[in-house]
């Protein structure tokens, strides 16, 4: 074990035994950045849920894309720079002993064009991006086997739902976070294996369930009571669903429901020896978030399985193996350093950007089934080992240094100044917000957000209560967000969707509606805690209550001794048991 101070925030940080075992396996040195600046380093390079109109760099028509109009790369709309009508090779560059290697792969990356969205095979869904296989999807991110949906945030085979963030498997569902194998479910928070569902959080196998918490296997249960099928039955027929007024009471009456019940010190879910947040059907999984089949990860996050044998990795996954620092590799990909956007199947690349299919690659750009290049450079197999070599070297005895004063040598991955998006266009904003003055004080990049005027022609506080009172008129509306003030639509199959359920018309924009969502959503940092089980009942003192707790536990009428690593940072007003406090209270 070995204890150093991080090049980034000063802060120090231990490198343990295996640690240094896996770093000797992918032969790389340790880290100079701490876990939690390196996942921030990588967040600022994944724009996640924007959209952006900007030029096609080859025909100036106004194409979508990920990346804004004021970054300074060049694009090739989707189809084109996945054709062989360019040759990427053409901007190859003999490697210059002078300059350190980085700045030299950072002036190829600023030439060679980039994909303008990372999508495949979408089905009138051209208002999508990072996402594989939709078909009639609208405003859909980070998604994959979707359908008959709009806004979408980490979807994977979602059918006819909306307004959903990170869910699988689910079916005619609006408005949740962590949303599973399930049919029906509306305005709830971790929800696993159920149907028909309202209001409702941390419920697994639960069916006919209304504004409840920390259930399982229940059905027809109203705010956590009993109740009879017919009794069940007679309550909703007097539900107005469609009723903005009467949705909105029930949903801040379940919300003050769940605010005085424990939650579990960490969502998992069949795991075997796993730290972190979110966690599912996984082994040997360390300090990681939203992983789901994963097997001897640390400091991974947003991985979809089975991946393996990995470290700092975010974003995607897939079969993926030996992954060190990079972002958005997957679908097969191995052996993959200090890279983003590199796959599928690909293997032995370091420093790359954008390449797809390809083999032993270092410092390359937006190359397509080659092997043996360089700065985009084609070399023989014992030219490229021979230059690679000295690279390295070279990169550790020239090393890029930002204009940070932090140095980069072999093992760092690309410096925050490489990135085209500002702190506040990526997930890094989500995660861990920051004012302008504080994103620029630590040498962050700020941009304010291009905001296109509408006329609106319709307040959100004028829209019908009921929607059964809303007319097909509301599609020709603009209506003006109640909280921010921005314009929003509403959209054929969004409007057929709320009348089938029914459901009341939103009265806020995309944007704040996912904000709404993303306040569920804890961040990937742990916290040293303990549990809040103070004997027959919680003990923390920012609770909205006291919960009592309805079974004995191990400790009797003792403080639970359980101290844990949590997400849920120190004075927030959850409480927070222990597994075996809250299996006591919930299973």
């Amino acid at each position: 074990m070995e204890t150093r101070q991080c090049q980034n925030c000063k802060q120090s940080f231990t490198i343990e035994p295996d640690d240094f075992g896996f770093y000797e396996k992918m032969q790389v040195p340790p880290p100079t950045w701490c876990p939690e600046c390196r996942m921030i380093r990588r967040f600022l390079r994944r724009n996640q849920h924007l959209l952006f109109r900007r030029q096609d760099s080859r025909t100036g028509q106004q194409i979508f894309s990920t990346f804004p109009p004021a970054s300074t790369n060049p694009i090739y709309e989707i189809s084109y720079w996945n054709s062989d009508n360019w040759d990427p090779l053409e901007y190859g560059k003999d490697f210059n002993p002078t300059v350190p290697f980085l700045t030299q792969l950072r002036d190829l990356l600023y030439k060679v064009p980039w994909p303008s969205r990372g999508i495949i095979n979408l089905v009138n869904s051209d208002y999508s991006a990072n996402a594989t296989d939709l078909k009639n999807c609208y405003l859909c991110f980070d998604c994959s086997g979707g359908e008959n949906s709009a806004y979408l945030v980490g979807g994977s085979h979602v059918k006819e739902s909306f307004d959903l963030y990170q869910a699988r498997h689910t079916e005619l569902s609006y408005e949740g976070y962590m949303i599973d194998e399930c049919y029906q479910v509306f305005q709830s928070v971790n929800i696993e294996d159920c149907h028909n569902v309202w209001f409702s959080r941390n419920l697994i196998g639960c069916q006919n369930c209304f504004g409840c918490v920390n259930l399982r296997n229940k059905s027809y249960y109203i705010f956590n009571k009993p109740s009879s099928k017919e009794a069940y039955r007679e309550f909703m027929e007097k539900f107005e669903s469609g009723s903005y007024r009467v949705v909105s009471e029930m949903r801040e009456k379940a919300e003050a429901l769940w605010g005085t019940h424990p939650m579990r010190f960490t969502l998992g879910i069949n795991n075997m020896n796993c730290t972190g947040e979110h966690i599912e059907h996984s082994k040997n999984v360390l300090e990681s978030f939203m992983v789901h089949e994963g097997e001897n990860l640390k400091y991974c996050q947003f991985l979809e399985g089975p991946v393996a044998d990995s470290y700092d990795y975010i974003t995607w996954g897939a079969g993926s193996s030996q992954i060190y620092e990079c972002l958005q590799v997957g679908d097969g990909s191995e052996r993959i350093k200090f890279s983003d956007g590199c796959w599928p199947g690909s293997s032995g690349i370091e420093y790359s950007l954008f390449c797809r299919s390809s083999h032993n690659l270092f410092g390359c750009v937006g190359l397509k089934k080659k092997q043996y290049c360089i700065l985009n450079k084609q070399y023989s197999k014992e030219e490229y080992e021979s230059w690679r070599n000295k690279i390295i070297k070279h990169m550790n005895d020239m090393p890029y240094t930002d204009t940070q004063g932090r140095v980069y040598r072999y093992g760092e991955f690309f410096p925050p100044e490489f990135s085209p998006f500002a702190y506040n266009e990526t997930i890094a904003q989500d995660f861990f917000p920051l004012t302008k003055e504080q994103a620029e004080a630590k040498g962050y990049l700020w941009r304010e957000p291009d905001v296109r005027e509408h006329q609106t022609t319709k307040d959100a506080k004028d829209l019908p209560d009921n929607i059964k009172d809303v007319a097909d008129g509301i599609l020709k509306e603009i209506i003006k967000c109640e909280s921010c003030g921005k314009a929003y639509r509403i959209i054929p199959m969004e409007l057929a969707f709320y009348r089938r359920i029914p459901l009341p018309l939103p009265h806020r924009c995309v944007e704040c509606r996912f904000k709404d969502r993303f306040r569920f959503v804890n961040p990937p940092k742990l916290w040293p805690s303990k549990c809040h089980c103070g004997g027959t009942q919680s003990a923390h003192g920012q609770a909205q209550s006291v919960y009592v707790n309805t079974a004995k536990h191990f400790h009797g009428e003792n403080h639970c001794s359980n101290e844990f690593q949590t997400s849920y940072k120190p004075g927030r007003p959850e409480i927070v048991y222990c597994e075996t406090c809250y299996q006591s209270e919930v299973v």
